[in-house]
């Protein structure tokens, strides 16, 4: 155990830095251990009760091991994404590999802005974005990225490189064209980017709630015949709601008909072009001007990991690149990018550790086989779903998420408002139960359930008894009185 006297002091002796973290690592292998028992979905703790528990720090030097048991217990309150459970919202696997490659990055404590002050991690982080941009999705040589925090941040440098390639300091005419389905860091991104509301245009979608490609060709036509400036038009490789797939190759040809940039929101779905049905799926990505990714997401990493990609990294140097006289002393290297220049964070860690390291240990093939296999337990479970008469699953398997709702019991509205409040109660029980995490959408007016299989962990036996939870759940519900109105 660690001589937590030797606390007081901010700069730790080796051997009791190395006796504090075999405490921290028990610590982590003991939560790794209990995830498989663990309710996904733990009960939400008051507020109040929380604040009482945690104190502001204290004057004097505090001790380590009983500092972790109050991180335990907030690990054990947190809800489990990392579960084999978890099948809510679009999971993050929690790999462990990325977070010890994070946990060195972090005591390496290397500038991550400028690659001249760590030209090996630069050379790593940069050879990760090489491998996503050209051996996942398809861009060509010479293309090149940035990691970010998130797809949040990536859509956003998307929207602003995208801008200042098609606008430059000219943005009041400037309009851009998703779907309903699009993620909402879309919109936001554009408003952060000084893109009227008014000129983010929501395009129709198909009955397979994708892009109507001629509404979207309609809307651009009399966006230019009204004297704006269309720039930019963003597709997605797998929407939140449902998993659907826009037709990328479709809007690439329409994005160069009309002179805007394409960019796609791959951030759930574009590693799945890993494998052989998710690069047929995700077709026509390697003609997007960008595209974002989420590795915490399907490459199973912890949260806090994004990458945006572009065939022209000039195109991001051009919107972000800037200096100030106090950095003067850095030296710029032509072989490798200074990622302050790329995006908009001039404090950055390093990035590449924590994607590089599982790449390398694990190999591609096992992240491969994991999304394989994703994808066959949603088909699995969709099969298993449709055959329960009091379900019915409004839309079709999109890569590995699906959708459920209690049948209506006629084509009356009240029965579907019926059907609505069922399946509410049915994820409600579910919920209240624990043992797995759902969550809910609601597409053409409907309230659906929703299943994403995407957690590393997650298997057979894991969806089996997510069918079985949720087909009694449903016996039980119809049986169940409609609740006056």
């Amino acid at each position: 155990m660690a001589d937590d006297a030797s606390a007081g002091s901010l700069d730790l002796e080796p051997k009791v830095l190395s006796a504090m973290g075999d405490q921290v690592l028990r610590r982590i292998v003991g939560l790794q251990e209990r995830l498989p028992d663990r309710p996904a979905r733990p009960a939400v703790a008051q507020v109040g009760n929380l604040r009482d528990r945690w104190e502001v720090p204290a004057e004097e030097p505090g001790v380590l091991e009983e500092l972790l048991d109050t991180l335990d217990q907030a690990a054990r309150g947190a809800w489990a994404f990392d579960s084999p459970r978890a099948m809510a919202f679009v999971p993050s696997g929690g790999l462990p590999v990325s977070a010890l490659g994070e946990w060195y990055a972090r005591s390496a404590n290397a500038y991550g802005g400028v690659a001249y002050t760590s030209i090996e991690f630069a050379t790593i982080e940069e050879g990760v974005l090489g491998w996503i941009a050209r051996d996942v999705c398809g861009l060509p040589e010479g293309s090149g990225g940035i990691l970010t925090t998130g797809g949040s941040l990536a859509n956003f440098s998307a929207v602003v490189a995208a801008r200042e390639a098609s606008l430059g300091p000219d943005i009041g005419r400037g309009t851009l064209y998703l779907t309903e389905y699009a993620h909402r860091s879309i919109t936001k991104a554009a408003r952060l980017a000084g893109i009227s509301p008014e000129h983010i245009r929501v395009v129709p979608s198909t009955g397979l709630l994708t892009m109507d490609l001629a509404a979207a060709e309609a809307m651009i036509i009399e966006d230019q015949r009204q004297g704006l400036q269309p720039f930019l038009i963003v597709g997605t490789a797998g929407t939140t709601d449902t998993g659907a797939v826009d037709p990328l190759p479709s809007l690439a040809a329409l994005a160069r008909r009309r002179g805007l940039w394409f960019h796609v929101d791959a951030a759930y779905g574009g590693f799945f072009r890993l494998t052989e049905r998710g690069r047929q799926l995700l077709s026509g990505m390697e003609d997007a001007d960008s595209v974002t990714l989420d590795p915490h997401k399907s490459l199973f990493l912890p949260f806090g990991t994004g990458a945006l990609v572009v065939r022209d990294p000039a195109t991001l140097r051009a919107a972000f690149s800037d200096k100030g006289h106090y950095q003067q002393d850095y030296v710029d290297t032509d072989a490798l990018p200074d990622y302050s220049a790329l995006g908009p964070e001039l404090s950055r860690e390093v990035r590449g550790v924590r994607v590089w390291l599982p790449l390398r240990l694990h190999g591609v093939a096992a992240f491969r086989a994991a999304l394989d296999e994703k994808m066959d337990l949603a088909a699995a479970a969709h099969r298993a779903l449709s055959a329960a008469p009091e379900l019915e699953l409004p839309t079709d398997v999109g890569l590995s998420t699906l959708t459920f709702r209690v049948r209506p019991s006629s084509s009356s509205r009240t029965a579907a408002d019926q059907a609505d409040l069922a399946t509410r109660r049915l994820l409600d029980h579910i919920a209240a139960e624990g043992r797995y995490m759902l969550s809910s959408t609601t597409v053409n007016g409907q309230f659906l359930g929703r299943i994403c299989i995407l957690a590393h962990r997650t298997h057979a036996e894991h969806v089996e008894g997510l069918v079985s939870a949720i087909t009694t759940a449903a016996k039980t519900i119809s049986g169940m009185p409609s609740p006056v109105r």
